[in-house]
């Protein structure tokens, strides 16, 4: 193995066996919204209601 491969298998770390490589974990936080998996049931849950009260009455 080359020295340049060495040194970027050492600041990587192993990554997990997975099929054929596919699937990787990251460690870094991504930007954007973050919403609890619970709210945003209830959330869909409440939308539906809605959906469903406004073509009841319209």
């Amino acid at each position: 193995m080359s020295k340049r491969r060495e040194k970027r298998r050492r600041k990587t770390g192993p990554m997990p066996a997975t099929s054929a490589g596919l699937l990787r974990f990251f460690e870094e936080e991504s930007f954007g919204i973050k919403i609890k998996p619970l709210v945003l049931i209830i959330l869909t849950i409440i939308f539906i209601i809605v959906c469903i009260l406004v073509q009841f009455y319209a």
